[in-house]
């Protein structure tokens, strides 16, 4: 799918952040701002940073929701609490790919709109239907507000992608990711801390900290709809000739045109899978059964992916200088999966409760959490298989993995908690990679694609 060019050369940065000055000796030389000699698009700097405050007010829940579900459900909680976190996977996994084509069909900006409005009306919704007790309207509110960030966030993410240009595309690319994760869980679980105590603790807290998310969500929309202008993302991008339905469908013919898009698109899937089963599994171990309680979780979290939110970045400059798959594969997968293990056992063989053993188990896990940042590079990889005439539906399956990675994750711990428990999860996990790490070996970037080695 080619995008219309006057959009392209109107907005198209070079890689140095400067326009190029008008033809003649008088032309003035622009200096570059701050932002873009940092690898941030200059038009969407203000995108960046609602992507980061709205993914804030996503976040506040990420590491108490499945408990406080499960306390709110009483005997038998625990099941139904992982059936509904599992729905949710899913309709974050289905939002995600729409996310890319409705992007494509009606422009970033009004689809992460669309997203904003579903996560606010539906946040209400839901909390509405936690004091019911009934499983079916939590599950069916959860669900439908789980529609709502994917639309938001990687939205932007095609935004992204269809203004910066090529050779710094893995740079930019990482910087969303550090505002993403910034918020998710980062920032989220950081406010957590202080708003549940604030509250009056335990489940009353956790309420009224989900409650005080809507003011995050709607700033964050705020800052967008009002603070970024670039016209790339302001209307279709795709050609006028081809149907709603051939766009909508657009992803899975990439796929199919090219079977290499289907690849890298699983190697992103597995990519932050274990972020989002462990958010699943880690709350009961550190805070219950280890003995460390509720804040120090809270705590390690916040601690384990601001050391993403350092990285993420820095690898995405690392790929565009020593090459995008030599990147993802030995620092994302390989060392992301020799974290993963860290994380796992060294809480283990500290002893439980402990000061020292908290931050020694802290330290193992934000090994992962900044290795996880090797992935980056995968934003750029997806579409230069596709080529430029399919760039658009590309990074619909490329956000389709971002947030089918939810799905997988909580789908992870539903089939193998039971029988493998804990252990068995997070090894399962690690056999993902290692299925990452073989089929990344078959794939190589087309020439020209990226700036660096191949």
């Amino acid at each position: 799918m080619s995008e219309p060019r006057t959009n392209r050369t109107s907005t198209l940065t070079p890689p140095n952040g400067v326009t190029a000055p008008a033809a003649g000796p008088a032309a003035p030389t622009q200096r570059t701002p701050f932002l873009a000699r940092l690898g941030i698009p200059h038009p969407l700097r203000w995108g960046f940073l609602g992507v980061l405050v709205f993914m804030t007010g996503d976040g506040i829940e990420s590491n108490f929701i499945s408990p406080h579900i499960a306390g709110v459900l009483g005997t038998g909680g625990t099941d139904s609490a992982a059936m509904i976190i599992g729905i949710y996977g899913v309709a974050v996994l289905v939002a995600s790919y729409f996310a890319g084509v409705l992007s494509e069909l009606w422009g970033p900006r009004r689809v992460m709109t669309i997203g904003a409005v579903l996560w606010v009306v539906f946040q209400v919704a839901f909390l509405a239907a936690l004091p019911t007790a009934s499983v079916g309207l939590i599950a069916l509110t959860y669900f439908l507000r789980g529609l709502g960030f994917p639309l938001f966030a990687f939205s932007f993410l095609c935004w992204i992608n269809h203004t910066v240009a090529r050779e710094r595309n893995a740079t930019a690319v990482g910087w969303f990711y550090v505002v993403f994760t910034g918020g998710l869980p980062t920032l989220g679980s950081l406010i957590a801390i202080g708003t549940i105590p604030a509250f009056g603790g335990g489940s009353l807290g956790e309420t009224w900290s989900m409650a005080a998310s809507l003011v995050f969500v709607v700033a964050g929309w705020l800052i967008v709809r009002f603070g970024v202008h670039e016209s790339t993302g302001l209307g279709r991008i795709a050609p006028r000739e081809h149907s709603a339905a051939r766009v909508i469908a657009s992803g899975i013919e990439v796929c199919i045109r090219r079977p290499k898009v289907l690849l890298a698109v699983v190697i992103r899937l597995v990519n932050t899978a274990p972020e989002f089963g462990m958010f699943v599994i880690m709350p009961a171990i550190i805070g219950t059964e280890l003995g460390w309680g509720q804040s120090k979780w809270l705590t390690m979290t916040v601690i384990v992916y601001a050391g993403n939110i350092l990285f993420n970045a820095f690898f995405g400059a690392l790929g565009d200088r020593i090459g995008w798959i030599r990147t993802v594969k030995w620092f994302g997968i390989a060392a992301s999966a020799v974290g993963l293990l860290a994380w796992w056992y060294v809480p283990h063989l500290v002893p439980a409760g402990s000061e020292w053993g908290f931050w020694l188990a802290t330290a193992a896990g934000t090994v992962f959490g900044i290795m996880l940042a090797g992935f980056t590079p995968m934003g750029a990889i997806v579409p230069a298989f596709a080529g430029e005439e399919r760039r658009g539906p590309a990074m619909a399956m490329y956000a389709t993995a971002a947030g089918g990675a939810t799905f997988l994750g909580n789908a992870v711990v539903s089939a193998i908690l039971p029988w493998g428990g804990p252990g068995g999860v997070v090894w399962t996990f690690v056999l993902l990679y290692v299925l990452a790490f073989v089929v990344l070996c078959f794939l190589k970037v087309p020439e020209g694609a990226e700036a660096a080695g191949h």
